[in-house]
């Protein structure tokens, strides 16, 4: 049975077992603010989603997770699909995502409409990756 809820602070250790690029005073935020999702399997949990507002009102997924051994059966677009609807609900029309261009999931995020809006390079020596690929979708 597969079950997806907003974050709680009881997701703490779990989260940080995926997400180690956030503050805790961020967790805490994305658990007040519930912008973030925790997807479960037979009350285990094995995912994560969160979320920013860009411009303060476009909702930007930050990071979508799925732990090793539940990747690739479809439980990571069950999770993108549960914030879209929730997304819907709250009054959004657009939503944006991003991934490096060196990783796969710019083609997950194809498949599930998403379309290529621009990119960003970090050339500074401390952030220097691949560029950061910025995907948007329109959602009605």
């Amino acid at each position: 049975m597969i079950d997806i809820r907003y974050v709680q602070m009881s997701d703490k250790l779990f989260w940080y077992r995926l997400d180690k690029h956030i503050s805790e005073t961020e967790f805490e935020l994305k658990v007040s603010t519930k912008r973030g999702y925790v997807l479960s399997k037979n009350n285990v949990p094995i995912g994560l989603l969160r979320y920013n507002l860009f411009w303060d009102n476009i909702p930007f997924c930050t990071m979508l997770f799925i732990d090793k051994p539940f990747q690739g059966k479809g439980y990571g677009k069950q999770l993108i699909k549960f914030w879209e609807q929730d997304m819907k609900k709250q009054g959004y029309d657009l939503l944006l995502t991003s991934t490096r261009v060196d990783e796969t999931a710019q083609h997950f995020y194809r498949r599930l409409g998403y379309k290529d809006c621009g990119g960003l390079i970090m050339n500074a020596p401390m952030y220097a990756q691949p560029m950061e690929l910025f995907l948007m979708k329109e959602i009605d």
